[in-house]
């Protein structure tokens, strides 16, 4: 059985590092699994790493197996897929997801992985994470048939939303970002894209994801009247600046929040696993291979953070591999 493992700990902020570990005897309603794959949530994750988060959001940005305490050190990361190598049997085997930090092994509750389905890849699956955000969003959302939609900011979570609104019946989708790349992206999701001051307006539901007041903005000026623009950004203790006068009154546009940690108000019969698991089963879709847009080894996640945090390296989600693979 797997007893000694390695993890990426943040030990000063813009300063990653790898630490050995000790693994606990998993109990008798526990599976020890050793890592596969695991994503890098570059918006998040660099804001970790550079020792960016508010005080005032330690408690709300805190991951479900977190260890140490922001700003550092700290070991932080919830995009992992791995083997059960120890546990129950039905689950003995089985590739799993789990929201745990970046590290060779662990010993988690069997309640905190989820199979992966046979239709998955390993390494598709550590979108699933993404992809729950993008379910909750739309269950906020709810998109109708024909509906003429904008997302607007086109990082993981945005393009997650966009592959999913493209699956919706005569509903017309549009990306829309100023990194002209990420055309490419927007056309392997079967989307449509454009550039913030070439986008398409009269919009019946605008996403957004950029977390800049100005993409903000952009998503409330493309509003058709009575339209809705759901908010999916983050941005900590930073104030937001807008313009609410012209047709924001007169038009009746709405601003909602969206946010994962809980369940949408709109699907409350659903649990949070039921949730993690449909976002799997979504994952069948090949399309979204096009956000796995580059790998290193986990004994790089340190310069890989360091990089992604300079800009040095674009990615939408990084994968970290293990065993070498």
């Amino acid at each position: 059985m797997i007893r000694d493992a390695r993890a990426f700990w943040l030990g000063a902020p813009g300063a990653g590092e790898i630490r050995s570990v000790t693994l606990p005897e998993p109990g008798p309603e526990d599976v020890l699994v050793r890592s596969v794959f695991s994503g890098v949530s570059r918006g998040t994750e660099t804001l970790v790493f550079t020792g960016a988060v508010p005080e005032s959001q330690y408690a709300a940005m805190r991951a479900p197996f977190q260890e140490g305490d922001f700003p550092a050190p700290v070991k932080y990361g919830y995009l992992n897929v791995g083997v059960v190598e120890h546990g129950p049997a039905d689950l003995l085997g089985r590739t799993v997801f789990c929201l745990y930090p970046h590290q060779t092994a662990y010993v988690v509750p069997a309640s905190a992985v989820t199979p992966v389905p046979d239709g998955v890849p390993a390494a598709r699956a550590v979108l699933a994470g993404t992809v729950e955000t993008a379910v909750n969003a739309l269950w906020d959302a709810t998109p109708m048939i024909g509906d003429r939609v904008s997302v607007v900011g086109g990082g993981m979570v945005g393009c997650a939303v966009a592959a999913l609104l493209a699956r919706f019946p005569g509903v017309r989708v549009e990306l829309v970002d100023a990194d002209p790349a990420r055309a490419a992206v927007a056309d392997a999701l079967g989307v449509g894209f454009a550039a913030p001051h070439d986008a398409t307006g009269g919009r019946d539901l605008v996403v957004h994801a950029s977390a800049t007041d100005a993409g903000l903005q952009r998503s409330l000026d493309l509003l058709a009247p009575e339209g809705t623009v759901v908010e999916l950004s983050w941005y900590g203790d930073r104030p937001v600046r807008l313009a609410l006068g012209g047709a924001f009154h007169s038009g009746r546009l709405t601003i909602r929040s969206s946010q994962v940690g809980t369940v949408s108000p709109n699907r409350a019969r659903r649990s949070y696993a039921q949730r993690l698991a449909l976002a799997l089963e979504l994952l069948a879709d090949p399309a979204f291979d096009v956000l796995l847009t580059g790998r290193s080894p986990f004994t790089d996640l340190p310069d890989v953070l360091d990089q992604l945090a300079a800009g040095s390296l674009p990615a939408l989600c990084h994968l970290i591999t293990y065993d070498g693979k």
